[in-house]
């Protein structure tokens, strides 16, 4: 029997096409369509919980997302992004803000905006729900 083996991407190829093209490609809408474009996929690949999500990240190779604290109407994640090290120290995470909002709303049932800071070693999601 053969096995069947995972083709993986590699980190310089995603880089080129995340960091590069489609930043050329978008221009000054980059953030905006990003963000569209994370609660699309978020409605094409519904998760059922927070560790679900959290599993989403891990296997699109957005990097490890863990939900730091919870509260009533706002959750704070710390994402560690597996290619921060890359040479492009401006990446936009509105992809991933934009898919996050949209599952949590899904999930909650209620408007969920979600906006991001990003430091050198770490990118804080913090999701406000009406």
């Amino acid at each position: 029997m053969e096995k069947t083996q995972e083709k993986m991407i590699p980190q310089f190829g995603y880089e080129l096409i995340r960091d590069h093209l489609i930043a050329n490609l978008l221009g000054k809408h980059e953030q905006e369509v990003l963000y569209w474009a994370g609660k699309d996929l978020a409605r094409k690949f519904p998760c059922q919980s927070v560790d679900e999500i959290c599993a989403f990240f891990q296997q699109a190779g957005w990097g490890e997302l863990q939900l730091h604290t919870q509260a009533k109407r706002e959750s704070i994640f710390h994402l560690q992004d597996t290619i921060r090290s890359s040479s492009r120290s401006d990446r936009c995470f509105k992809l991933e803000a934009g898919f996050l909002a949209e599952q949590l709303e899904q999930l909650e049932s209620r408007m969920t905006e979600c906006l991001e800071d990003v430091s050198s070693t770490l990118v804080v999601f913090t999701t406000k729900s009406e």
